[in-house]
């Protein structure tokens, strides 16, 4: 298993392409699947023959495919544990050697997406160690069926084998395109098919039954069918095939049993779910042997073919079987062997059996080897026709005379009776249906007779003009009668025909009383005297045959009758002889044939040519023969007659034939039938294929004509060439650089030509790297034509096109006025030469194609250049910013140029379009002017070509940011069409707009005041400076109370204090609004406790006054003021751009009834004394009271207090006084702070 966690080795080359996912074993539509020999009987699907694997089907030698595609026999396979399993691969559509490599591995369930390799048929490192000893022990193998293809084989399949194989094919190709991999999956199951019989041995008896059963069982869960086979073997010989049930549940044998099966003799039944009984009902010799059951177990693979997965057998049972005597024999008896004419003759058939009663014997006579008759066990006799004739006139008899006694009569015998005669016995075995089957046979040996005519004295001789003759020539024979004394009686005579095929026709015939009459297929040409028979002497007789026929071939024979009149005046026969010759006749035919030949098979334009029909044999001039010349044109299917010699000498012309007859001459030679045809001026109207056609007549006795044979000549190939080329077009190749609207100078020079009369069509072509073609510009035909293009209409190139033709005639020039980009490209032109053909059309001879002009037209070099200054600039609102787009250089004086100008955002990161100048000199907003009310604010000049300057008036703060400007430069196109040829982009300028600075100052120094009660107090808020002399100002008065209540003495004592206290109090303070006035001059409402007493006053723009009428000791605290500036934005908003707060007024309002309280509070000295100093002096009493107090107690051993009851320890007292001296300290004690 180390080879499997390890890395992976791939093959050379591999390059891996996924079929798609594994899947895991069984799909879920099989589960639980189990099915029965009974319930697989309607299932009826095709089997491979013996249950092998399919074969792939490969694509046809030299079919060339559009990508590599690799194909695995589909699947889920299933296949049982322990069998041999194969798997079909092939791979298509490559490229490279014929013969791929192959590269087997397997993915397993427990891990899908790892590969394990099996086996290679390029690399023997390639297995993986799991799979090592298997490949090398044989056991796992590939077999290449084609160099396309292979078989994967697993001879011993195991469970382990289970899970999905791919099928790889490393690349030869020399790109990669396709799929160079395929998948499917097998499943390894149990192989549970179980086989059994009682192994025993029968003694039986010759026509005893025999019985035997089986138990096939399977608990395989797939749908799958049973086969059950019974078969018998006997020693070393091949098991025969008894009866078998197929797994379509067809019952079949083989060819030894198959007639005792349809019988009923063989029958195999079912009996229940899993019994198979065979039934022999009258066993034979023949049966003794082993009978054993065979069953298989069938499952259909995804491509509808039935795979056997499993097969087992059963044990054996021993039969044999004791033959009976059922031994018969035969033999044939007759009187004699010689007999005449007349006579009678018995044939005697004897059988000797036992038993012969019981049994069944059937028996035919024959006679030279020819039933005769035949007769069952029934007795009833069958004759065949012939002999069925005399039997029914009562001249022959066949019957059975006893059970082994079988008798043939024949009451009258003739001369043609005598040959060989037999009997045959057959023996015939009842069946259980009542039908018989043939058993043993037997005949005996053949008993010859002969019938002897009555002796006749005559012998005939017959002779003939010629025994081999050419049809249509004359036949003449004699037939001479010779007899050994005097005649004793009349003849007869008759002409008879003996054919190859053995058939005897009569001819004529002369009867007794000398009336001469024809035979029947002979009466219509004795008609018309083509046959002719007549009596030359009393024993001399001749035949003639006129105009002779292939037909009349065959053995002639001259029967003699010899007559003799009887006492009672009958005539009769004594005696017949008759004599033949044979004839051979050569029909006309045979060895008739035809042949074409030419010495030119090839001529050149205007050139002549012969064609000669040379027919075989030499026929006579009897004989005539019509020859036709047939002639099929290039680049037609059919042929047409051209001309015709008839039989009878004449020329005929053919249909089509009219090109041909001004320049053809057609000679029949005197000597033979051969035909000369002779074409002058050729041209491609005469080149193609030619046949000569000859028919070989025959003139009938009736004057009519036969067609004997008609033959084909061979095709003779007559090329017409055109002159052979010198055509030369120079293949110079040159590289063309220009400018745009310059004219692209084109040449096209032919070097040599064939003819001086040559003419040329010269066609210019554009060949652009993203075509595959060249595109036509223009052609200029033969006759000087012009034809534009389809480059030339789709990119409007007529008004450009100027073609010359030099006078030299070789040299051809095309011009391409104002040349765009677009016409870059590999020009080339087509040259065509024509010249005029014999039958003065004119043809293409040849074509060539010059070398390639590469042509690059390019725009002007692009010399935009802009300043590329940076700048930062820090502006105040409302002023004027100038920004400056300077181009440096320029492409053309004649082009247009685009002016936009940006600008990037503080925290924003997109540039955003302020304005645009339009190459027709047209000003456009950007969306940021409208964003920011730009558009009233913008303002564009260019004091000089090349200079842009954009003023953006009134700038606010928004109005930050980094400018800069692009300019595009655009071209007119020699179509006048404007492109963009560059863009440039400037320095960046960076805007910062500020705000005025804060110079607000308010007057911190300000004396306090103390006023009598009922009188007026006045609140001053003085501004020192400004920040601009367009602020505007808001003034609001506060009275500033602590959050206790208590008002703050005047500033004095908080000016003592720490920083950090003053901080820790403003925390603590209350602010009360007295009065504001906004920057607008609106009041706001006045404070409550000061309401109706408040009276303001602007004694300057920069001094404010509020007066506090009728003062109250309420109205004593600590009063400021808060002042801020306002100033207007560009866009006429105002903002707040500072504030300040003037320093605490003290107001001390004195109440009319002095107190002492008073008094010490006005006093400075005096309250300090007073509330200050005394309380650092109680503290440190206590102190020293609380020493004394603890000392003493430790003193004293658990001293208690009075009745027992701790004293009470005062902790340090807290404080509260008021800074402002409104109210004396306050001594508290708080909870808790007495133990």
């Amino acid at each position: 298993m180390e080879a499997v966690g390890g890395s992976r080795k791939l093959g050379w080359g591999r390059r891996r392409a996924r079929g798609g996912e594994a899947r895991d074993g069984v799909p879920p539509a099989l589960t639980g699947l189990r099915v029965t020999l009974a319930e697989s009987c309607n299932l009826s699907q095709s089997l491979v023959p013996g249950g092998e694997e399919p074969r792939p089907t490969t694509p046809s030698p030299g079919v060339v495919l559009a990508q590599r595609h690799v194909a695995v026999q589909e699947g889920p396979l299933y296949r049982t544990e322990g069998s041999h399993i194969t798997i079909w691969c092939n791979v298509s559509g490559y490229q490279g050697p014929s013969e791929q490599n192959f590269q087997w591995s397997i993915y397993l369930p427990s891990a899908p997406e790892r590969e394990v390799q099996i086996v290679s048929t390029v690399d023997s490192s390639f297995p993986y160690a799991i799979y090592t000893q298997r490949v090398r022990g044989g056991k796992i193998y590939v077999e290449r069926v084609q160099g396309n293809s292979a078989l994967l084989h697993i001879t011993d399949l195991q469970a382990r084998d289970a899970g999905e194989y791919e099928c790889h094919t490393p690349s030869t190709d020399n790109q990669y395109f396709g799929s160079y991999s395929a998948k499917m999956n097998l499943v390894v199951i149990p192989d549970t098919l179980q086989t059994t019989a009682v192994p025993q041995t029968l003694h039986k008896v010759e026509q005893d039954p025999l019985e035997l059963t089986c138990e096939v069982t399977t608990e395989t869960f797939q749908h799958s069918h049973l086969s059950v086979a019974w078969l018998r073997q006997r020693g070393g010989e091949k098991p025969a095939e008894v009866i078998a049930l197929s797994r379509d549940f067809v019952l079949h044998s083989s060819s030894e049993y198959a007639q005792r099966q349809s019988l009923g003799e063989v029958r195999l039944d079912k009996l229940g779910s899993s019994t198979f009984r065979l039934t022999v009902f009258h066993l034979q010799p023949s049966d003794q042997g082993e009978f054993y059951c065979e069953a298989a177990e069938w499952i259909q693979d995804p491509d509808g073919s039935w795979y056997a997965m499993t097969r087992k057998r059963s044990e054996g049972t021993v039969v044999n079987v004791q033959p009976t005597d059922k031994e018969f024999t035969v033999r044939l008896e007759t009187e004699k062997r010689l007999y005449t004419v007349g006579e009678p003759v018995e044939f005697r058939c004897i059988l000797e059996a036992q038993n012969v009663p019981d049994r069944y014997f059937a028996v035919s006579w024959a006679f030279n080897s020819s039933l005769i008759a035949s007769m069952g066990p029934n007795a009833v006799p069958v004759l065949n026709s012939e002999f069925a004739h005399r039997e029914a006139r009562g001249q022959l008899k066949v019957a059975k005379e006893s059970d082994g006694v079988f008798v043939l009569k024949i009451y009258h015998l003739r001369q043609e009776d005598s040959g060989k005669y037999n009997c045959r016995v057959t023996e015939r075995e009842k069946t259980v249906t009542g039908e018989f089957i043939d058993k043993e046979s037997k005949r005996p040996k053949n008993i010859p007779i002969i019938v002897l005519p009555i002796k006749s004295s005559i012998s005939v001789e017959v002779a003939s003009n010629a025994s081999v003759i050419l049809e249509g020539e004359n036949l003449h024979f004699s037939c001479s009668v010779r007899t050994a004394g005097r005649p004793q009686g009349r003849f007869s005579v008759i002409w008879q025909l003996v054919d190859r095929q053995n058939r005897r026709s009569n001819i004529m015939w002369l009867d007794r009383d000398g009336t001469v009459q024809p035979g029947a297929s002979y009466w219509e040409r004795s008609s018309f005297g083509g046959v002719q028979m007549e009596q030359v002497q009393p024993s001399s007789f001749s035949l003639g045959i006129f105009n002779s026929r292939k037909g009349d071939e065959g053995q002639y024979e001259c029967h003699v009758t010899e007559w003799v009149r009887a006492v009672d005046g009958e005539w009769q026969i004594v005696g017949e002889r008759r004599a033949s010759t044979p004839v051979s006749i050569t029909a006309l035919e045979m060895g008739f044939a035809v042949t074409a030949i030419s010495r030119t098979p090839g001529v050149t334009y205007s050139d002549s040519f012969d064609l000669q029909c040379i027919i075989k044999p030499h026929y006579p001039a009897r004989v005539p023969v019509s020859v036709t010349w047939r002639f099929q044109p290039v680049g037609t299917l059919e042929f047409h007659d051209l001309v015709t010699f008839t039989r009878d000498g004449g020329v005929q012309w053919g249909d089509r034939s009219s090109s041909f007859r001004t320049r053809t001459a057609i000679e029949k030679a005197e000597s033979s039938n051969n035909v000369r045809l002779s074409i002058s001026r050729a041209s491609d109207t005469e080149a193609g294929k030619y046949q000569c056609v000859a028919e070989l007549w025959r003139k009938n006795y009736n004057n009519t004509w036969t067609r004997l044979a008609e033959r084909t000549s061979n095709l003779l190939e007559i090329r017409v060439l055109q002159p052979v080329t010198k055509l030369q077009v120079s293949k110079s190749k040159r590289t063309l650089t220009l400018v745009e609207n310059r004219p692209i100078q084109l040449s096209c020079s032919v070097k040599s030509q064939t003819s001086q009369n040559s003419h040329f069509a010269v066609l210019w072509y554009v060949h652009k790297p993203s075509d595959a073609d060249g595109k036509l510009i223009l052609k200029t035909t033969h006759s000087s034509a012009f034809e534009y293009g389809t480059y030339a209409e789709e990119e409007g190139l007529r008004s450009r096109l100027q073609f010359e033709r030099h006078v030299s005639g070789g040299l051809f020039s095309l011009t391409v006025q104002r040349a765009e980009v677009s016409d870059s490209g590999s020009y080339y032109c087509h040259v065509e030469e024509w010249l005029l053909s014999p039958n003065y059309a004119w043809y293409k001879l040849a074509e060539e194609v010059s070398g390639r002009t590469e042509v690059t037209v390019k725009q002007p070099d692009s010399r935009l250049r802009l300043s590329q200054a940076q700048g930062n600039l820090s502006i105040l609102e409302t002023q004027q910013v100038q920004l400056e787009c300077v181009v440096l250089n320029r492409t053309s004086v004649a082009s247009q140029l685009l002016v936009e100008w940006f600008v990037w955002k503080p925290n924003h990161p997109e540039r955003e379009t302020v304005a645009r100048l339009s190459r027709e000199a047209t000003f456009h907003y950007g969306e940021q002017a409208a964003r920011n009310n730009l558009k009233g604010r913008l303002h564009l000049e260019s004091p000089s070509p090349g200079v842009y300057r954009l003023f953006i008036q009134n700038v606010a703060v928004q109005d930050s940011g980094t400018y800069s400007c692009r300019v595009e430069e655009w071209l007119p196109s020699p179509s006048g069409v404007w492109y963009k040829r560059a863009e440039d982009t400037a320095g960046q300028m960076a805007v910062t707009v500020t705000r005025p600075d804060a110079a607000l100052q308010v007057d911190t120094v300000v004396p306090n005041a103390t006023v009598s009660e009922k009188a007026a107090f006045q609140l001053d808020c003085s501004i020192v400076s400004r920040s601009s002399q367009d602020s505007r100002f808001a003034v609001a008065w506060y009275s500033l109370r602590t959050k206790a209540g208590r008002e703050r003495d005047g500033p004095g004592l908080g000016e003592q204090e720490e920083e950090g206290d003053e901080e820790e109090e403003e925390d603590q303070m209350e602010r009360t609004a007295l009065l504001s006035v906004g920057p607008d001059a609106v009041f706001g409402p006045e404070g409550s406790p000061w309401e109706g007493r408040l009276r303001f006053q602007r004694l300057s723009p920069l001094l404010y006054r509020l007066t506090v009428l009728q003062a109250s000791p309420q109205d004593t605290g600590n009063y400021s003021c808060r002042v801020e500036e306002w100033l207007p934005s560009p866009q006429k908003e105002w903002y707040r751009l500072t504030e300040e707060e003037s320093a605490p007024i003290g107001i001390r309002v004195l109440d009319t009834s002095s107190t002492l309280q008073s008094i010490i509070c006005s006093n400075d000295a005096l309250f300090y004394f007073v509330f200050f100093y005394p309380f650092p002096i109680f503290g440190i009493l206590i102190i020293t009271i609380l020493l004394v107090r603890f000392k003493s107690r430790n003193s004293s051993k658990n001293s208690d207090g009075k009745n027992g009851v701790p004293l009470l320890w005062i902790k340090e007292p807290h404080l509260n006084y008021s800074p402002t001296c409104l109210e004396p300290p306050v001594l508290s004690i708080h909870p808790g702070a007495i133990d």
